[in-house]
């Protein structure tokens, strides 16, 4: 006999079925655990993100407010930092062809 051959009788559909629905069971598992452990870690940021959220909240509708009431400003720095965001590609591409 060869030692290339496989000696190891192949398994059933049933058997296979069994070992990937095993492995699936152990995959959850262990998806909850980590999910557990990442709530647990995450735990001290949720609390101080709570004291945050009432003060970043009002921040942002007053915010929304005025840019409703004078969306011009919105406009004009947006179109500065379109300009801007432009003007640093082409100085990038000059650097490099000039490199």
């Amino acid at each position: 006999m060869k030692p290339s051959e496989n000696t190891a009788k192949p398994l059933s559909r049933a058997e296979r079925k069994a070992l990937l629905l095993a492995e699936l069971e152990q995959q959850r598992v262990d998806i909850l655990v980590d999910s557990e452990y990442l709530q647990q870690a995450a735990l001290p940021l949720d609390r101080s993100w709570q004291s945050f959220k009432l003060p970043l909240y009002a921040a942002g509708g007053v915010a929304a407010f005025s840019l409703m009431r004078h969306p011009g400003g919105a406009m004009a720095a947006g179109r500065k930092a379109l300009a801007g965001y432009m003007l640093f590609k082409k100085l990038k591409l000059l650097a490099k062809v000039a490199t």
